[in-house]
């Protein structure tokens, strides 16, 4: 679904294991590497968005994993220009996305990534928790960062690590990502995330 600024509602997945190393997949018949990603489907929550995508893509399912928690609202970017399909309608700028960090509770063995007629990975690693702002193509690099910084807590503890300072002066913009889009405030006792779209 495409709001009518052009955004597509979408979810992303940071799987870690107990090591805190992550879940990076490589996109099949490509040279470039990211979290597993995808759309939100109408009458669709980010957490039923979030596990469909999950068995999809890397064949996981619920019981393979424990939900340590997501960002809170929608974090944004935009497509280069090159890649935006100019003569579709309603027109995709970018994407807004619900960010879940997952923590494996199943074997690796579980991991298969052809679960569908047409899969997006062909081979996947763990790799430190930061590796992914290095390797991520540079218009994913901001939200990658701001996923990874709020979800950090939910990893490592009270006290998680901070990205390398050379990784985050190779990002330009870094210190000024697009915002969230607003949301209504938590309701009482509790906090407030992405209703499904209608």
């Amino acid at each position: 679904m495409i709001d009518s600024e052009g955004f597509r509602a979408n979810v992303g997945i940071i799987l870690c294991n107990d090591e805190g190393r992550l879940f990076w997949a490589r996109r099949i018949g490509q040279k470039s590497w990211q979290f597993p990603q995808g759309g939100i489907r109408r009458n669709e929550s980010p957490q039923e968005a979030m596990f469909r995508e999950l068995g999809e893509e890397v064949g996981l399912r619920p019981e393979h994993v424990e939900v340590m928690g997501c960002t809170k609202g929608w974090l944004r970017y935009r497509l280069p220009k090159r890649l935006i399909r100019r003569h579709s309608r309603p027109t995709c700028i970018g994407q807004k996305q619900v960010w879940f960090l997952l923590r494996m509770r199943g074997s690796e063995t579980d991991v298969h990534l052809d679960c569908s007629e047409r899969p997006e990975f062909d081979h996947w690693c763990w790799v430190d928790y930061w590796y992914p702002l290095e390797s991520v193509v540079s218009f994913k690099r901001n939200v990658y960062l701001r996923a990874l910084r709020e979800l950090a807590h939910l990893a490592f503890g009270a006290t998680p690590p901070e990205p390398p300072a050379a990784v985050l002066a190779q990002l330009v913009g870094a210190q000024r990502p697009l915002p969230c889009a607003a949301l209504p405030p938590p309701a009482p006792g509790g906090e407030s995330r992405p209703a499904p779209l209608r």
